[in-house]
């Protein structure tokens, strides 16, 4: 697979049979995400995930932000200490468990040992990879709820951000959404997801694409993989898989003014699950008022997440989203740049007269 010369391929199913026959290491893999720890609202998948991918024989470490880290790109907190906990989640959803200052061993009921960091989910890769379990061979950041399709969401996203992150570490990183279509998702769908996203998975770590930038010797920095949470994942034949390039879209403005009375901050206004969660209501998202400078973040969304078929260029991965296809896309870990006709350094050199 050379994903870096044909960025649109469909992976049909047959190429998928390795399968029944490859043997795996145990591979050490950390998973993040922007989402959090297990919430049946805001992080819904990363307990079934953490489970599907243990079963694969892996072994998985796991360091989550302590609470919801949506849209914060690839930051760090720089001035604050980052302070973390023991988390031990038990059966069977996650959504219980206790938390230790330090390690213990489990107890019935609890299926691991997972940290979680009061910081960003770039933190979380850098602090996992470098200072608590040296060795890691791949970073998994996700499953995200809601797509990080196009370039204004993978920008802002936390999740590719912990993968861009890891990438900057010369480590390999694959970063997994679940793009929302069906509000709200059937359970149905998580373990098909799941599935089809662990299939991917180990498809790209035996093929990892090449590079000739890239920063460990050629390869791809990263990847971000879509899949859409559609009907289509209980089909027997899987959703169509296919290479993509990133949608160059933009967006409006992401703020509204409040009244200067609002104190603090509304966690759960302004979608703050992902881009795919419903719209706040007009009266958790007030008009301006122009007597004060107080503002929330309160996003338009409506042309990103429906956007008409005619601004969707064939083969990105918003393309893809639209027609129910899982996209995969490689990134470099860099600022793109334009193409340059240069043919010699000193085609670099300014002619103008200063």
């Amino acid at each position: 697979m050379q994903s870096g010369d044909r960025p649109v391929r469909s992976l049909e199913t047959p190429t998928l049979l390795f399968l029944d026959c490859l043997v795996f290491s145990r591979m050490q893999v950390l998973l993040t995400n922007d989402d959090g720890p297990p919430d049946s609202s805001t992080s819904p998948y990363i307990f079934s995930f953490y489970v599907h991918l243990t079963s694969l024989g892996w072994d998985v470490k796991v360091v989550l932000p302590s609470s919801q880290k949506s849209w914060i790109g690839k930051a760090f907190h720089i001035t604050e200490i980052t302070k973390g906990r023991y988390f031990y989640p038990r059966a069977p959803d996650g959504l219980t468990g206790e938390t230790s200052a330090t390690s213990r061993p489990l107890k019935d009921g609890e299926v691991g040992e997972w940290i979680l960091l009061d910081g960003t989910p770039a933190t979380c890769a850098n602090i996992g990879i470098h200072n608590l379990y040296p060795g890691i061979d791949l970073v998994i950041s996700g499953p995200n709820l809601g797509r990080n399709t196009s370039s204004a969401f993978a920008l802002s996203s936390g999740t590719v951000g912990a993968a861009l992150s890891a990438s900057l570490s010369k480590t390999r990183s694959i970063a997994v959404s679940y793009g929302t279509v069906v509000h709200p998702t059937p359970k149905s769908y998580f373990e098909p997801a799941h599935l089809l996203a662990g299939r991917i998975i180990r498809y790209l770590w035996n093929n990892w694409g090449h590079d000739d930038g890239g920063l460990r010797a050629g390869e791809v920095d990263l990847y971000t993989v879509n899949i859409p949470m559609i009907e289509g994942l209980l089909a027997d034949e899987s959703l169509k898989i296919i290479w993509a390039s990133m949608w160059r879209n933009s967006y409006g403005s992401l703020f509204r003014a409040v009244p200067s009375t609002t104190q603090g901050t509304a966690p759960h206004s302004a979608s703050a699950a992902g881009p795919d969660a419903d719209a706040p209501s007009a009266e958790e998202t007030p008009g301006a008022d122009k007597g004060t400078l107080t503002f929330k973040f309160a996003p338009s969304m409506e042309g990103l997440i429906r956007p008409d078929e005619s601004s969707l260029p064939v083969g990105s991965d918003g393309w893809a989203m639209f027609k129910g296809y899982v996209s995969v896309t490689p990134l470099r870990s860099s600022f793109a740049e334009p193409p340059q006709d240069v043919k010699d350094i000193s085609d670099r050199i300014w002619k103008m007269k200063l």
